[in-house]
């Protein structure tokens, strides 16, 4: 029997909002069906990518609030409704990539448990140089299938754990915020778009901003290159240690 007179814990929450997203409720999983609508895609895409939003019918953008998606924020920008829909959208899109993964051995737990970042890193880089390019048209959304393939690879090493993210229009970037048992992994994911310049440096000010936020000394700042003609993944993938105006250790990985 429910005890009420025990406080609810954010751990409590965070239980019932998995068990929500798992149980895919019958609007949950309407929701999941709506992601496929151009209209939609063309709203969405762009705010998983931090981009500004393209040209659109006013009706399409008034649609996705009608049908409670998004909504305006008191300082009139657009955001996800609510924290179970923006987990919703991403597990969706994000699931096509997890299933097309091949099996992973779980190298990157230490042993005592604990995630091990530098094995994590070296798992992931080995995974990326073998399988990015193919799992990358995977992926439903285009602007966003390095973000999707990332995040279908972290679901795999977290496994009991959790990962948060945060994204908006306009912010350039996406922020993920991996937690395995006792350990906080930060990651902010960057685009090398076509005709823009090396995102490295603004990459830089804005984690070392996350990584105050979340109380951290270090995280990883992945730049995905999405020009034409550059070389394969496995010829430009490249990793080194940088170090924010703030003072924070970052290892930037190239991909």
């Amino acid at each position: 029997m429910t005890d009420r007179a025990r406080p609810i814990t954010v751990a409590d929450t965070d239980t019932a909002k998995e068990i929500l997203i798992r149980r895919q409720d019958t609007h949950l999983d309407s929701l999941a069906e709506r992601l496929r609508e151009p209209r939609i895609r063309a709203i969405l895409e762009p705010m998983l990518a931090g981009e500004p939003l393209g040209e659109m019918p006013d009706d399409d953008l008034r649609f996705a609030q009608d049908i409670g998606l998004v909504r305006m924020t008191a300082e009139g920008g657009l955001t996800v409704a609510n924290p179970i829909y923006r987990e919703i959208i991403v597990r969706s899109l994000a699931a096509t990539p997890q299933a097309s993964l091949p099996q992973i051995p779980t190298t990157w737990l230490a042993p005592d448990g604990h995630l091990d970042e530098e094995r994590l890193l070296e798992a992931f880089l080995a995974f990326w140089k073998q399988h990015g390019e193919p799992l990358l048209g995977a992926a439903p959304y285009h602007e966003v299938a390095p973000h999707l393939v990332l995040m279908a690879f972290l679901h795999r090493v977290v496994n009991g754990g959790s990962i948060e993210r945060e994204y908006a229009i306009g912010r350039g970037r996406m922020d993920l915020c991996v937690r395995h048992g006792r350990d906080t992994l930060a990651i902010e994911i960057k685009v090398w778009h076509p005709g823009r310049v090396d995102p490295l440096p603004d990459g830089l000010v804005q984690l070392d901003g996350y990584l105050a936020k979340m109380g951290l000394g270090s995280g990883w700042l992945v730049l995905f290159d999405r020009r034409p003609g550059i070389a394969p993944i496995a010829e430009r993938l490249a990793t080194f240690d940088a170090v924010t105006a703030g003072g924070r250790k970052v290892r930037v990985i190239r991909a």
